[in-house]
């Protein structure tokens, strides 16, 4: 199976002494990867180096085959639009632009991942999509996304993720904002919609609750992959 990411004595240090260790790490192509880790574990820096933003200080990270080392941070801008769709904790959406822009912006800078796009029209794949994370496509099409609940805007942000195909989905936990029953919902309709589309998912969370059917769980708050380190 490809490896998508992949991972070998990967430490990255920020000044002040916090670093995180992670021994070995790998994401295949369609697998299900959880990370636990309380606040100040180390969640966010690992999806930075996941998501090209940062590089580890030593060890090796290869992101779709190729070497973060290798590359520069332009090349991992664009390796990052056209393979990776992110769905933010705070959905990330713009207030006062319609569903159908906000979801369309998961291809508007990347020539690659509107080649991707599966139906007729980019307007089609937005409404399967939409309908794929259980909304009502015709009557929310062309409402802004500040009148919509937080559960629907949650939503709204994983179409914008899938689109276009990204054989990776990145989820900063994106059900915090959300009460017990829709964070199920979410769950389950995330999964069901990466699964058709064959993405895998990293899914980053506090949350113990959430990570039952991962392939793949790692927790950050183990003294083995992660550690602080007094300055």
């Amino acid at each position: 199976m490809t490896a998508l990411v992949e991972a070998t004595e990967m430490v990255f240090r920020r000044p002040g002494g916090y670093a995180l260790r992670i021994p070995s790490f790998s994401i295949s192509a369609g697998e299900a990867v959880a990370v636990l880790g309380a606040s100040g574990s180390g969640k966010s820096t690992l999806l930075d180096l996941v998501g090209g933003v940062v590089r580890p200080t030593s060890g090796s990270l290869s992101l779709f085959e190729q070497s973060t080392l290798d590359l520069s941070y332009r090349a991992l801008d664009r390796l990052r639009g056209e393979n990776v769709g992110v769905i933010f904790q705070e959905h990330n959406l713009l207030p006062f632009a319609t569903v159908y822009q906000n979801v369309a912006l998961g291809v508007q800078f990347s020539r690659v991942r509107r080649e991707r796009v599966i139906a007729p029209s980019l307007s089609e794949e937005i409404t399967r999509l939409l309908r794929a994370m259980d909304l009502d496509a015709n009557s929310l099409m062309h409402r802004p996304a500040h009148t919509l609940s937080v559960g629907q805007r949650q939503r709204v942000a994983a179409a914008r993720a899938l689109l276009g195909q990204p054989p990776l989905i990145i989820a900063d936990e994106p059900t915090s904002a959300l009460d017990e029953g829709n964070q199920s919902r979410f769950m389950t309709l995330l999964q069901e919609a990466r699964r058709s589309s064959g993405a895998a998912l990293l899914f980053v969370t506090h949350d113990a609750r959430l990570i039952d059917g991962f392939d793949q769980i790692i927790s950050l708050d183990d003294p083995a992959p992660t550690e602080r380190e007094d300055p």
